[in-house]
């Protein structure tokens, strides 16, 4: 703590791990949202399937050839299976198969609609599926499809064939006119080196003749069959789904990996800290403590069977050996928005829990707009220690011409338990809130903290709310961030770090807390603590056990009555176990 930055020790991959899985479980209803959807997907599956019968054939394709025998032909490159594949799947094929099955045109898109081809990968094959409600329906169509493909690719191989025979006949007809015309001259020629040439050319000509016939006669023997079929399609004995539990099953694996793909999507995007080490990075200071959840409403500190008031030490305790707070002992305690409910609560923990150390502290409300303190604590009377006795400023208004009012009444002594008590200064309305805050009554009631055995703890609004903060940080230095992690943007904590070290203070670090879900407010425990002495009291009162009806306090007396009660001395000397609450110092007790 000692040094301008915080290290944050770099957590090996399984802690980290952990840590990512716990802020994704921050998003459950995402997580249950997603496990939803796969399980609705899952069961209109397993539903729809439960009506589906798959009828499949195969059939082993090949390419036309007058020797099937042949080791030099490769049928892998004469056939394109991807190519067979689109014919198959074909508008033309499912037309074939309706005309067979005598079906309509207005039935061809159905029919084609429920079949799927697939090509085994390295093999000639194609696989027919076509699915239908009827099993008997399924395998009709299936058988039609396939025997309309093969009877299309025959048609089509034959055409090829035609075509090339049509051409290779129209090469060979002149040839052989030309080769008549040639006989004929040839037998009117006599002997000589005329006849000689004319016999030459003839050769030529028998032999063009003699090819072309040839490759007529193999096109023509060609066995033009595109494929034969390996497997016949029978009327499917079960549905084609995988069945209501397995896909049940399936569709809630899907939900989980979809609902955690959305959660990490929205962490990702979370604006707000997703961990202590985010709030750290974003006000570059260390988290000094974390609360127990609802524990923010209570003076805790006191109390030895609270985990809160631990808590509290352990942040005093800290702040104790910080070397920037330690040469000055002040402290500005503030929150990022909303109300000051819980910046007071942990100001006054941490001044009971400075005073439990023996320090002599002062804790000031520098709330001048809504001030609230003393509403929230149940004063009364108690002589005021002697530490605090001094100047002038504040005694019945008496201090410097047009400071304005504050903090010109009597101080109030808050009484915290076994921990001992400490100075209040409330805060009041006001007319002009800078000028009191920049006043030279303020300077002179935090300059008590120069005393080496004092420390002054000041709570003012939030910093983004107000800039009261701002104008107390030139004399109140040390900065104490209080927030809730699930409420406030880690954009809105670097701009609070940035205008508190414009203004020339420094953030000693942050205090978390979660908020109670229970519906527990603080005015429900304020009403709690003042109606039954418990532990929810705002005013720190002790926790007392459960037993006898004599042990159990009794009901509180009107405030009209308990007005007109004389006021009770107080020594703390004889009478420890009457510490029990908060009492206000009167210039006449002393």
């Amino acid at each position: 703590m000692s040094q301008t930055h915080v290290t944050i020790r770099a957590e090996d991959e399984p802690e980290q791990l952990r840590e990512q899985f716990r802020q994704l479980l921050r998003y459950r209803w995402l997580i249950a949202s997603g496990i939803g959807v796969g399980l609705l997907a899952g069961a209109w599956l397993g539903i729809t399937g439960a009506d589906s019968y798959a009828a499949t054939t195969d059939v082993v394709l090949r390419a036309p050839s007058s020797d099937p025998f042949n080791p030099t032909l490769s049928l892998d490159k004469a056939i394109n299976m991807g190519s067979e594949r689109q014919t198959a799947l074909s508008r033309k094929v499912a037309e074939r198969a309706a005309k067979a099955l005598e079906m309509g045109e207005d039935e061809v898109e159905q029919l084609q609609s429920g079949l799927q081809v697939t090509t085994p990968p390295q093999t000639l094959v194609l696989h027919f599926t076509y699915n239908a409600a009827d099993p008997e329906e399924a395998a009709r169509r299936a058988n039609a499809l396939t025997e309309a493909y093969i009877d299309l690719s025959k048609e089509q191989w034959s055409k090829s064939r035609d075509t090339m025979v049509k051409s290779l006949q129209d090469q060979l007809n002149p040839i052989a006119k030309q080769n008549d015309e040639l006989s004929k001259e040839i037998k009117g020629l006599p002997d000589g080196a005329r006849a000689d040439s004319a016999y030459a050319q003839q050769a030529n000509l028998l032999n063009r003749i003699t090819e072309l016939r040839s490759k007529i006669t193999s096109l023509k023997t060609l066995d033009m069959t595109p494929g034969n079929v390996i497997r016949t399609a029978t009327p499917p004995t079960s549905p084609d789904g995988p069945g209501l539990p397995l896909a049940l099953a399936m569709g809630g694996l899907a939900g989980v990996g979809l609902g955690l793909l959305a959660a990490w999507v929205r962490l990702v995007f979370d604006p707000a800290p997703r961990s202590a080490g985010d709030v750290a990075r974003a006000v570059r200071g260390p988290v000094l403590g974390a609360l127990p959840r609802g524990s923010v409403d209570a003076l805790e500190v006191g109390r030895s069977d609270s985990r809160a008031a631990e808590e509290y030490r352990s942040i005093a305790f800290r702040l104790a050996y910080d070397d920037k707070f330690a040469d000055r002992r002040r402290l500005l305690v503030v929150a990022p928005r909303g109300s000051m409910e819980t910046s007071a609560a942990v100001a006054a923990n941490l001044a009971a829990s400075f005073a439990e150390t023996g320090k002599n502290v002062l804790l000031i409300e520098a709330d001048l707009r809504t001030p609230s303190l003393t509403d929230l604590l149940d004063v009364s009377t108690m002589s005021r220690p002697r530490w605090s006795r001094g100047g002038g400023y504040g005694d019945s208004g008496h201090g410097e011409a047009g400071d304005g009012e504050w903090p010109g009444r009597d101080r109030l002594v808050v009484d915290a338990g076994e921990s001992g008590v400490f100075g209040l200064v409330p805060g009041e309305r006001v007319r002009n809130v800078p000028r009191a805050l920049t006043s030279g009554r303020v300077t002179q009631l935090i300059t008590e903290a120069d005393d080496p055995d004092a420390t002054v703890v000041v709570v003012a609004p939030p910093v983004l709310a107000y800039a009261d903060a701002l104008a107390l940080v030139d004399r109140v230095d040390g900065v104490l961030i209080v927030c809730d992690p699930r409420t406030v943007h880690r954009a809105d904590l670097m701009r609070i770090r940035e205008l508190i070290v414009g203004a020339g203070g420094t953030v000693l670090g942050a205090v978390t807390h979660s908020e109670s879900r229970r519906g527990g407010t603080a005015s429900a425990a304020r009403e709690g603590g003042s109606s039954g002495g418990g532990s929810g009291s705002v005013g720190g009162n002790r926790r007392r056990k459960a037993g006898s009806p004599a042990d159990r306090p009794a009901p509180p007396l009107p405030r009209a009555e308990r007005e007109a009660l004389p006021e009770p001395e107080f020594d703390p000397q004889t009478d420890p176990s009457s510490t029990m609450a908060l009492r206000t110092v009167r210039p006449g007790d002393r």
